[in-house]
């Protein structure tokens, strides 16, 4: 193989981009355009470095299906950089199948790992778990990938409130980034390290309220206490959830009396929670009553509402206290902002992919952040991408820097 080439890839597996274009800057053959468009990447220029790979991928011939196929998985993996989450996912799938015939199975597994990054990002986590589980044991992969894997790992332990595993992930993640010698990968974990130390959540009883670990939310799954779960819209009685995910102003009487527990709440109080009105009527005592008809129904296996004099107050059973589980800061567009917040550039419609939502409400909640000065977009139509950050960050996970022998 030519040497410049293997001395690029080299340069590329040890985080090193400027080292691998002072090799192939200047050339054009399909090996080099590929690793070019890597670096590219790496240096965080996504179309250039989306470009190169186009023709480089064109470049290669008929009987190259390897070097094309890890093409295709660089490409997918400047699309999740990217944020575009509707990347044809079926052409990531089947490079990992040509590449695992071929005998790459390192190329294979660094495929199956971009495919489980999307599928976290898109809160498919049994998904994003089988594909980790489908490159094979990590102990057999090169140090950077473990550290890839890792992250992803932890990423899934922490989408599922499993704090002690999501810690273990990241341990061993950053243990494999420092074998590796990767100082974008070894930052990245330790930005994932903050994330996890940060607050991730508040626990609301009594009128007060205090700021929890991951630690504690989690461990607030097996209370038996009644909670009312304000981050996924759920009350939870025992081994009881009901879910009210889709009927808000039900979720906001539950709310608004599980904060006011053991008190009561004034009905004009709860109206101006659940309808936003500041002034009182008799059709908008009405509406409570009917309201609070519908929130009893829903709650009956877990907790009664009883009418006082003033209002209405929440009985549990058979718990024998309430709490109120919130996120750590109230943000009328909060899930936007936690997407936005691991500092890679999103477009308005992968946004709307990963939270489930209309593509139009994604845009006023990205258009009243930035007015409040929380996010930046750059770019125009299509191109247009919203981050944290001032400019995008770099695309650290770009690490596919196998052979690119022909044939």
């Amino acid at each position: 193989m030519d040497s410049l080439i293997t001395a690029a890839a080299r340069a590329l597996g040890a985080g090193d981009p400027l080292g691998a274009l002072d090799r192939v800057a200047l050339r054009g053959d399909p090996p080099a355009l590929a690793l070019r468009g890597i670096a590219m990447a790496q240096l965080g220029d996504l179309a250039r470095a989306r470009q190169l790979l186009r023709r480089a991928s064109q470049g290669f011939g008929a009987r190259e299906a390897v070097a094309r196929a890890r093409c295709v998985v660089a490409e997918a993996e400047i699309a999740l950089a990217a944020r575009e989450l509707n990347w044809p996912a079926a052409r990531l799938r089947a490079a990992a199948a040509v590449l695992e015939d071929h005998g790459d199975r390192v190329n294979a597994a660094h495929a199956r790992h971009v495919e489980a990054r999307r599928l976290l990002l898109l809160g498919r986590l049994d998904a994003a778990e089988e594909a980790l589980g489908a490159s094979g044991p990590a102990a057999a992969l090169p140090p950077a990938l473990q550290a890839v894997r890792g992250l992803a790992e932890a990423g899934i332990a922490l989408r599922r409130l499993q704090a002690k595993a999501a810690r273990e992930a990241l341990a061993a993640a950053a243990n494999a980034a420092r074998r590796a010698g990767i100082p974008a990968l070894i930052a990245e974990i330790g930005t994932a390290h903050l994330l996890l130390d940060a607050p991730a959540g508040r626990l609301i009883t009594g009128g007060t309220a205090r700021a929890l670990s991951i630690e504690e939310v989690e461990a607030l799954q097996a209370t038996q206490a009644l909670v009312v779960d304000a981050c996924r819209h759920l009350v939870r009685g025992g081994e009881r959830s009901i879910s009210l995910a889709t009927r808000p102003v039900l979720f906001a009487l539950a709310r608004a009396l599980g904060e006011a527990w053991p008190e009561d709440v004034p009905r004009g109080a709860l109206i101006a929670r659940a309808f936003g009105s500041r002034l009182t009527d008799e059709s908008h005592r009405a509406r409570l009553r009917v309201e609070i008809g519908r929130l009893r129904a829903e709650l009956q296996p877990v907790a009664r509402v009883n009418a006082t004099r003033e209002g209405f107050l929440l009985v549990p059973r058979p718990a024998r206290e309430v709490l109120v589980l919130a996120r750590p800061e109230e943000e009328g567009h909060a899930a936007v902002l936690a997407l936005l917040a691991d500092g890679e550039p999103w477009s308005s419609s992968a946004l709307a992919l990963a939270l489930g939502t209309s593509q139009r409400g994604v845009q006023r909640a990205l258009e009243a952040l930035a007015a409040a000065g929380k996010i930046q977009a750059y770019g125009q139509g299509r191109a247009r991408r919203w981050t944290t950050p001032p400019m995008p960050g770099l695309a650290t996970g770009l690490l596919l820097t196998g052979p690119w022998a022909t044939g």
